[in-house]
């Protein structure tokens, strides 16, 4: 049974970890609202562009640029962004099991595929997996900036123009409320032609100054600018997920204390009663 010191100490302890995730849980929701706030602001340009595109590729010919050019798939890129740090929750438990899903299904179809892993524990988790990457970035996350889907983004426009890959896709968390977050998978290149009603006719766009210099200006930046909006989603997510993780963690911290007290009560009560009955014995035992 455990003693009244032993009990006391457990408190302590107890005390002392829920301090650290309440502070944890302020940290990340004063972190979540700009990462909030940036990725708000980031997704009506990025879906806009998104609809552009896809409109610009129902309308242009595939060998118009490398990045409009559709083949058969047998080699598949997938970019994956998780965390740089745990204590989250199942937010990076939730990322890398889709990725690894896509991974197994890919090779069902005999399709090789190598991964972009954005964070340590991702990078991390496929590296004592042995599952091929091909780059990783970490130590990136935490001052998040739009040269770091730049670089990304030049790397996989270069990939698929020199038909190193077939197929590049993102797996990443989307951020939809504080409470709510959504890990989607997403295909980036081939840019996916907008879907059309039976019998729709499609009219073609007048380009200025010319169809070649504006499709080499827009592709590559759109493809930047999807991995962008990727990155500040799954930022958001993560600081909402650690809020919650830790808001959590506080409470049964909280919980465990009421209980740990409840039983040092108790056992202190015995423990005086113990002592007032052997007083009373050897008063008793004296007369």
């Amino acid at each position: 049974m455990a003693t009244l010191r032993d009990i006391r100490r457990r408190i302590g302890s107890v005390k002392n970890t829920q301090t650290i995730t309440r502070a944890m849980q302020m940290v990340a929701a004063a972190k979540l609202r700009r990462a909030q706030e940036n990725a708000l602001k980031a997704r009506p340009y990025a879906e806009k562009m998104g609809e552009v595109l896809s409109s610009l590729a129902l309308r242009t010919q595939g060998d118009a640029h490398p990045l409009l050019e559709r083949r058969e798939a047998k080699r598949a890129r997938i970019i994956v962004i998780s965390a740089e740090r745990g204590l989250c929750g199942a937010f990076n438990n939730n990322v890398l099991s889709k990725a690894e899903g896509i991974v197994k299904e890919n090779k069902k179809r005999s399709i090789e595929t190598s991964l972009v892993a954005v964070g340590i524990k991702g990078r991390d988790y496929f590296k004592r997996r042995k599952y091929d990457r091909y780059k990783e970035y970490i130590d990136v996350l935490g001052d998040l900036k739009y040269s770091l889907a730049s670089d990304i983004g030049r790397d996989m426009v270069e990939s698929y123009g020199d038909k190193a890959v077939d197929e590049i896709g993102l797996v990443y968390t989307k951020f939809r409320s504080t409470m709510r977050q959504e890990v989607v998978a997403e295909t980036l290149l081939p840019i996916k032609p907008m879907e059309t009603e039976p019998g729709e006719s499609v009219i073609d766009y007048i380009y200025e100054p010319d169809e070649e210099r504006i499709l080499k200006e827009i592709l590559p930046r759109y493809v930047e600018v999807q991995i962008f909006k990727a990155l500040l989603e799954s930022v958001a997510s993560e600081y909402a997920a650690r809020m919650m993780a830790m808001e959590a963690a506080t409470k049964n911290a909280g919980e465990l204390i009421e209980s740990l007290t409840l039983s040092y009560n108790k056992a202190r009560q015995a423990t005086i009663t113990k002592e007032m009955l052997d007083i009373v014995g050897g008063s008793e035992a004296l007369k």
